[in-house]
């Protein structure tokens, strides 16, 4: 018969991850850090060029 147990390595399932979680992830920030670098440079266009 197979062992249903949770075994000790296994996180803990009732342990909340918030937005500080989701920020951690690494390709989370790198899609965040070109948006923002886009809306940077536009927003420069826009008061330095025009």
């Amino acid at each position: 018969m197979l062992d249903t147990t949770e075994s000790e390595a296994a996180p803990p399932k009732d342990e909340p991850r918030g937005c500080l979680f989701a920020l951690s992830q690494p390709p989370l920030m790198i899609f965040l850090a070109v948006i923002g670098c886009l809306l940077l440079m536009a927003a420069l266009h826009d008061l330095l060029l025009l």
